[in-house]
This record gives structure tokens, sequence and C-alpha cells, in this order.
């Protein structure tokens, strides 16, 4: 019996309220930084879904290249098994993996997970209609409501994946939780695919986040759009603008909001305010870049063991498949 069906794991507002310490904290660190969670609100995830068709951002399709080429090895090894997308957002690169599982028979059921409902929603409808006989089931929340919820209910067979290299979005004690968390929402043979934006030049890294269309700076400002609806806020986005630089040393894309002029900003909701000074930053986002060998340790750290891995022939993206 098919189903299709939308979860809201925690309340929105509720997550977004409890959550909003982290907010506080950040604006009242220095350097100043604010979580990248807060991309994603309905406006974010539509204008990151447009950072994934410009020319200068390779990630989006080199990884679904490799998706693309590998995606029947990857449903041949696994087999069948309850697919579950953390990040999923509009399930684009998904369907080569529900395709190649779908020739084999061997696709039960697909759980994507997003903290965007309105892009959840729509891509669960959209899918449906592609696959009428395939369960989905839709869950809105955070990665670890949905790891936590994941772990209380691990009876079928599953494979956890996480593509676009989101997990360069954690600093590397960030990523160790993370591992550890998925994990635990695994049971022994289930397994793991993972995406990871490779080491490369750093010309290339940089221009992929300050496109030229600006696409890139209007999805990073819209955080603060964001905050303003979320908590009350009074950010004015002509005050900022975007820059991405590459940390060599850190090996990792660093994303800020640059302060053109002092002024007070208020948090309402959060009973929050800050001074900002003219030319002071505020980090949004990292995205580091791998060395596949080196994760894969980290991985088997976790009892993940790498059981096979894929790249483009450019060697800039990179898929390991683990099992638990």
């Amino acid at each position: 019996m098919l189903t299709k069906s939308l979860t809201i794991i925690a309340e929105h507002h509720q997550y977004f309220k409890n959550d909003g310490d982290d907010v506080i904290q950040g604006l009242k660190q220095t350097p100043k930084n604010l979580p990248p969670k807060y991309f994603y609100d309905d406006r974010g995830s539509e204008l990151f879904e447009q950072i994934c068709e410009l020319p200068e951002y390779y990630p989006t399709r080199t990884e679904a290249w490799i998706l693309r080429q590998y995606a029947d090895e990857i449903a041949q090894i696994t087999g069948k098994s309850e697919l579950i997308e953390l990040g999923s957002g509009s399930s684009t690169k998904t369907i080569f993996l529900l395709d190649a599982y779908q020739k084999k028979s061997s696709l039960c059921k697909y759980v994507p997970i997003d903290v965007s409902g309105g892009i959840l929603k729509a891509s669960v409808l959209k899918l449906q209609k592609k696959y009428p006989n395939l369960s989905i089931n839709g869950l809105v929340g955070t990665y670890e409501q949905a790891l936590i919820k994941l772990a209380s209910n691990a009876s079928l067979s599953r494979i956890i994946f996480f593509l676009g290299s989101s997990i360069g979005n954690f600093n590397p004690q960030e990523s160790e939780r993370f591992l550890q968390q998925v994990a635990d929402a695994l049971n022994p043979g289930d397994y793991f695919l993972l995406g990871l934006d490779l080491q490369k030049p750093k010309d290339i890294l940089e221009a992929a986040y300050n496109d030229n269309q600006g696409v890139t700076s209007a999805f990073n400002l819209n955080m603060l759009s964001h905050l303003n609806w979320r908590f009350k806020g009074n950010f004015d986005l002509n005050l900022f603008t975007h820059q991405a630089i590459y940390n060599q040393a850190d090996a990792q894309i660093e994303m800020y909001l640059h302060c053109q002029k002092s002024h007070w900003v208020s948090l309402e909701a959060l009973d929050c305010k800050v001074f900002l000074e003219a030319g002071e930053s505020i980090l949004t986002e990292i995205s580091r870049k791998f060395d596949l060998e080196n994760i894969q340790k980290e991985l088997e750290v976790q009892g993940l063991k790498t059981i096979k891995t894929w790249t483009d022939p450019k060697q800039w993206f990179g898929l390991i498949l683990c099992q638990a």
C-alpha cells in the first residue's frame, strides 16, 4: 500500500525558539558568527536551488555526474533498503538513486528530511507523481532531530545518505558528533552514503561561492531576513555585503557578511541587542574541503567501514559508501 506523508518532527516555531540561544551566543562573540541552519527558510532553500544551477558552482553537477554513473552499482551493493536522505532539498540528485533501486525492485521506502517544510512538501508531491508506487514519508526537522527519531525506529534495513558535501558545514567537533549520531541510527549491516567536496585550487573554490550573478550574495543576506522574521529583528540588509574566501590553512571556504556602517541591531523575540562596528564581519558558514583518505579514517573511528569510493575524472568530488 503506497503512502505519502509529511511529518513535523518538532513544531517549527518551537525549534527556532529553543535554538535562538545560538543566535545570541554567536552575535555576542568576537568575531561574530551565525549558525548556517538559518539560511534555510523557504526563500533560502529556493535560492540554494538556484545556486546549484550556477556555472561557477561545480559541486551539484559533479556529484550528479557521479550518481548518474554509479547509482546502479550502489543499489547492487546495498540491496533492498529504506532510503533516508538528510537535507533532501528538492531531491533532484536523489532521482538517480531512486531510479537505480526501482530498476532492481529493491526500493521499499524513501524518507526525505529537511528543515524547510515548504520545499520538502513540494518535493514529496513531485516525487509521488514520478514514483506512484513508492512509499514516501517526508520529515521536517534538523539533522539531529531526525537522527534521534531514526535511532529509536531502526526496524528496516536502511541506507542513510548525506549528499552535497553538507558535512563540510560542520567544524571537526560537530562532524564527529554528527557521524556518531549517524552510526547510532544504523543497525549492523546498514549503509551510509556520504558526498564530499574535495580539495582543489583556491580560484576554483572562491569563484563557486562568489558567483557573478549575485545569487550566493542574496542567499547569504537572506539569513538576516530570516532572523528578522523569526525573532522580530531589524537587520537592514543594505548595510551588509557578502564575501567568501578560502582559508588554505584550514582547507575551508568561509562565508561572511561585512557590516558597512556602525549601528545597533535588535532581535525583540530574543531580548537581544547588539552593536555592529563598520568593517566588522559575521561568519555565516564554513565549507570544509576533504581528503578522501583522511575522512575514511574518521568514519572508521565511528564504526563506519568504507566499502567503496567513487570520484569524477577531475577528482573534484567524491562519494563514500560505508557500512555499519
